[in-house]
């Protein structure tokens, strides 16, 4: 057979590595640490026994849209679905990438950022956050977009992996300033509560992308959504394959989204375990505990990796950084029940006194 001809440069796309052991204990992926409540997963096999597997999507995408677009006060042609927010923010990198287009981001944030960028052929222009406390210089990100004349500047608000945020003066800030497409990544604002929907018909700029993964428990259904301007939303539509969502988890998202203030105790004791693991951590010696709007603890160790490699062979899994650029021996703890994250704590803590 002779030598196949893959797309150039796919050879050097970098990969994201989502092959899991079985851990004893799994607080690596800032997933929920529950399933869906009983009463909410009854509803669901009940709607599920009357899916016609035998027909494409279509009314279940438009009952997802159309209560989506009810709750934010929006039209539908403002609403866009995809299979999960990291599809839409890939969409929207390879909408606004290609071949000399430029996308701005703050670094650190999500890894995926710079695959989503390499593969719609766009130059990376990161901004470095502060290395003392995760902060990012507003004027200078706003600086930076409109000096390399960008076609993409992202946020991702609260940011992952460190957990802190942007106000919405800040994001109004760079709406403001940029002429730019902007998307504000809220994977985790149901963890904080400053949204920058709000801004969005002032701003047609503006993009926002959210997910069901997260708060809501549904990282196994893969489903997200996207609200900006119609004309954006009729344009990044293009990029999407016909029936690109499955029924099943429409059906699935579209009853959680009914339901979505079940979730609310949920997400309250998410945020008071989050709470009380940053206290304990942070009176563990050498740790530097920094503050998180998420549901997750973010944390700099000057022996990480030894830490890292000790839960792992004690079947706990979290998410260490190695030497990843501003990075460097931090840890990132998911918060499971309340449970899980004493057994982790106690594990730390018997590394840390040894």
């Amino acid at each position: 057979m002779g030598k196949l001809k893959y797309r150039n440069k796919l050879a050097d796309m970098p990969s994201y590595d989502v092959v899991e052991r079985e851990w004893d204990i799994t607080v690596n992926a800032n997933e929920s640490g529950m399933n869906l409540p009983p009463l909410l997963e009854e509803l669901v096999l009940s709607r599920l026994s009357r899916v016609a597997y035998n027909r494409y999507p279509n009314e279940e995408l438009e009952l997802l849209m159309e209560g989506i677009s009810r709750n934010f006060g929006l039209g539908v042609e403002n609403v866009l679905i995809g299979n999960g927010s990291s599809e839409i923010i890939e969409k929207l990198f390879y909408c606004f990438g290609g071949r000399g287009r430029k996308i701005v981001f703050p670094q650190p944030s999500f890894s995926m950022y710079h695959i989503y960028a390499k593969a719609a052929e766009a130059e990376v222009v990161p901004v470095d956050l502060s290395p003392e406390d995760y902060s990012l210089d507003i004027k200078k990100f706003v600086s930076v977009v409109n000096d390399s004349n960008a076609a993409l500047c992202v946020i991702c608000n609260p940011n992952n992996p460190t957990g802190n945020v942007c106000s919405l003066e800040d994001i109004e800030y760079i709406a403001s300033h940029t002429s730019c497409a902007f998307l504000v990544d809220e994977a985790y604002i149901e963890f904080h509560g400053g949204s920058a929907v709000g801004l969005l018909k002032k701003y047609p700029n503006l993009i926002i992308a959210r997910t069901f993964s997260k708060a809501y428990g549904l990282a196994a259904c893969r489903c997200g959504y996207m609200l900006a301007s119609s004309a954006i939303t009729a344009m990044v539509a293009k990029s999407f394959m016909p029936y690109h969502m499955n029924t099943l988890t429409l059906v699935t998202a579209d009853t959680v989204f009914q339901m979505r203030d079940e979730f609310v105790p949920r997400i309250q004791m998410a945020i008071a375990e989050r709470r009380r693991m940053e206290s304990l951590y942070s009176e563990l010696t050498g740790f530097k505990v920094f503050p998180s709007n998420t549901n997750f603890v973010f944390l700099r160790y000057s022996k990480a990796p030894e830490l890292n490699d000790y839960l792992v062979e004690r079947g706990i899994g979290i998410r260490s950084f190695g030497k990843a650029p501003l990075l460097e021996n931090c840890l990132r703890i998911s918060m499971g029940n309340r449970e899980e994250n004493d057994i982790v704590y106690k594990a730390v803590k018997t590394f840390v006194l040894r």
